[in-house]
């Protein structure tokens, strides 16, 4: 397990693998995000993304996917996260890319009012098969300190 004491500053790590489908995009902007450009060819056309795209809060949902996936190998005693900042989209994701992440721990501290946990900030880069960056923000995650029993 790790620990907030096993988390470097400065350690990089990359992971993930995720097929952006066509029908998962209009799916997801059906429910969530139902503009035009992301749920037809047509209307993408006539837009600056010029095919159907993603929408950025269904590429957040799929980041969010390879992350759980990935703290599951990583066997981390996370404890959630107050939330994430800086939050750009920077390319628009098709149908047919594949998705994959890389971090970088950029500090971290210890709780000053819960010795039991202690938080860090991660900047996030998602990129696609082309090694584009698609989105990037900071997140900011709290785990557990190691126990002392």
């Amino acid at each position: 397990m790790r620990y907030f004491e096993d988390i470097e500053v400065g350690a990089k790590s990359s992971f993930g693998h995720y097929e952006v489908t066509r029908e998962e995009v209009i799916a997801f902007a059906s429910k969530y995000d139902p503009q035009p450009f992301h749920l037809s060819d047509e209307a993408a056309a006539a837009t600056h993304f010029g095919r159907l795209s993603a929408s950025g809060w269904h590429t957040c949902a799929m980041t969010m996917s390879m992350v759980v996936a990935n703290l599951e190998t990583s066997r981390q005693a996370g404890l959630g996260s107050p939330g994430i900042d800086e939050l750009r989209w920077l390319k628009p994701v098709y149908p047919g890319d594949v998705l994959r992440c890389e971090t970088e721990v950029i500090d971290k501290r210890p709780s000053q009012s819960r010795p039991e946990m202690g938080s860090f900030r991660s900047r996030m880069k998602v990129l696609n098969q082309d090694d584009v960056v698609v989105m990037t923000f900071t997140s900011i995650g709290l785990i557990a300190t190691r126990p002392t029993s």
